[in-house]
């Protein structure tokens, strides 16, 4: 009689299910192809995503977890659902990313003896920045909380090596557990090089949340305007919970006075690049930025910021540049560089592609994944 092979599941769970589909979805196909079972887990409603993850072989269940909240109450709660649904799913492998899904994902694993837990600390937020009293209190408890959680996981994945040493430094990991992987990945056939438009065209896409700096774009595409009036900007991008998160009425001046064209959250950005010339991201901090990797492997020449994780797809003069955080004019300035030199966004995004295809290909950044996973 032949004996029968158990197929193995690996969890993938978020706090937030949209970027399961946004930056993880290739990721879980990799694992279907070498031989997997996968659950993805998130926070929306079962109903309204199973059929999405469907398509692609792939099983769906929700979790309670609120995403930028403090009450302990409902953290506690987050702790139980994710415990529960572990306990009936009995994954081999946990791949989990986001604050609390990783806190309360590894505590939870712990208790019930599942001992493969590879988290990703994807970017570390601004609460390991902030200055201000609440944000320091939030801190040292998250601190604690990591250092307790992550003490019994396999590796711990970061997208960046100032994240990597942050955790270090304050004693959440040991460095001999740490590993690196270059962001998300890009499919670079699916986001392949496009001819840039006649005219020199911006474009950011965001979350409209302070930290990823749109309020410096959109001031950048003001003073811009002011003296070549005809330059297009673009903003694509949906509002948010976030802490920082901007409302509609923080956008509205700048749609009224023309200084940008708003397009609101859209599910394929790839028309919206193909429309581009540069891409802008003036972000204070990121893991590492898959529209900038997008923008890249699409030809586009990059304006992002000398901060984590934005620092890393951008060599300074080659593929694009980088600015201050939170400097507007520094912005402007590389703006008009870009109007005034109109050959040098396809000198540089020529550049991007290639970099993007040596470091940021999907299928490198998955093979990375799997080597440390042992898929």
């Amino acid at each position: 009689m032949c004996e029968q092979t158990t197929i193995k599941k690996i969890a993938v769970i978020s706090s937030h299910t949209p970027s399961l589909c946004w930056f993880r979805l290739d990721m879980m196909k990799n694992f279907i192809n070498r031989g997997y079972e996968v659950l993805a887990v998130g926070q929306a409603p079962t109903d309204e995503w199973q059929d999405k993850f469907n398509e692609h072989g792939i099983k769906y269940r929700q979790i309670y977890v609120e995403r930028n909240g403090v009450n302990p109450f409902n953290d506690l709660k987050t702790l139980r659902s994710i415990k529960r649904l572990l306990k009936e799913e009995k994954p081999d492998k946990i791949f989990c990313y986001q604050a609390k899904s990783v806190i309360y994902t590894c505590l939870s694993a712990k208790k019930l003896g599942i001992k493969e837990v590879y988290p990703l600390i994807a970017g570390l937020g601004s609460i390991f920045r902030t200055t201000s009293f609440k944000g320091k209190i939030i801190r040292f408890i998250m601190t604690k909380e990591y250092k307790k959680a992550l003490k019994h996981c396999k590796q711990v994945m970061f997208q960046n090596n100032d994240d990597m040493q942050e955790f270090i430094k304050r004693k959440i990991v040991k460095k001999e557990k740490c590993a690196i992987i270059n962001g998300s990945g890009v499919d670079i056939e699916k986001f392949s090089k496009e001819p840039l438009p006649e005219k020199t065209v911006f474009l950011m896409i965001s979350r409209l949340i302070r930290d990823k700096g749109v309020i410096e774009y959109l001031k950048a595409c003001e003073g811009v305007k002011e003296k070549y009036p005809d330059t297009r900007c673009l903003l694509v991008g949906p509002y948010d919970t976030n802490p920082s998160a901007l409302k509609p009425e923080d956008i509205k001046p700048y749609i009224d006075k023309k200084v940008i064209e708003y397009f609101g959250e859209q599910t394929d950005v790839r028309p919206y690049v193909r429309e581009a010339s540069v891409f802008v991201l003036p972000s204070y901090h990121e893991g590492t930025p898959k529209t900038v990797l997008e923008s890249m492997s699409s030809g586009r020449a990059i304006i992002t910021t000398d901060a984590p994780g934005c620092r890393e797809t951008v060599i300074d003069g080659v593929n694009g540049y980088l600015t201050q955080v939170k400097n507007v004019q520094a912005i402007i300035d590389k703006m008009v560089v870009f109007i005034e030199n109109p050959k040098l966004a396809k000198q540089m995004g020529d550049e991007g592609r290639l970099i993007v295809q040596e470091k940021y290909d999907v299928n490198k950044v998955n093979q990375s994944i799997n080597e440390i996973m042992k898929v």
